[in-house]
């Protein structure tokens, strides 16, 4: 089962909007969409493709950023 993220009409935009833990993933690849003027229009797809990002890598760093974020208690230490 594919997770909403994997949609490859989702814009990035409403992306970050639903997983503001994605935006770091963004930072971290030099890409800039968070408050573009393109992102209600691109998709990661589009910025991959526009920037040169490897669309594989991103997309699983992406997961782990949310997945990390699904599972808190996993990632503190008392």
């Amino acid at each position: 089962m594919s997770h909403p993220i994997d949609n490859p009409d989702l814009p990035l935009d409403e992306l970050m909007a639903r997983w503001p833990e994605t935006i770091g993933v963004f930072i971290d690849h030099r890409l800039l969409c968070i408050g573009c003027l393109i992102a209600p229009f691109h998709t990661v797809v589009d910025a991959c493709r526009e920037h040169g990002v490897d669309e594989e890598t991103l997309r699983a760093d992406l997961h782990r950023a949310i997945e990390a974020q699904l599972r808190p208690s996993l990632n503190r230490t008392s």
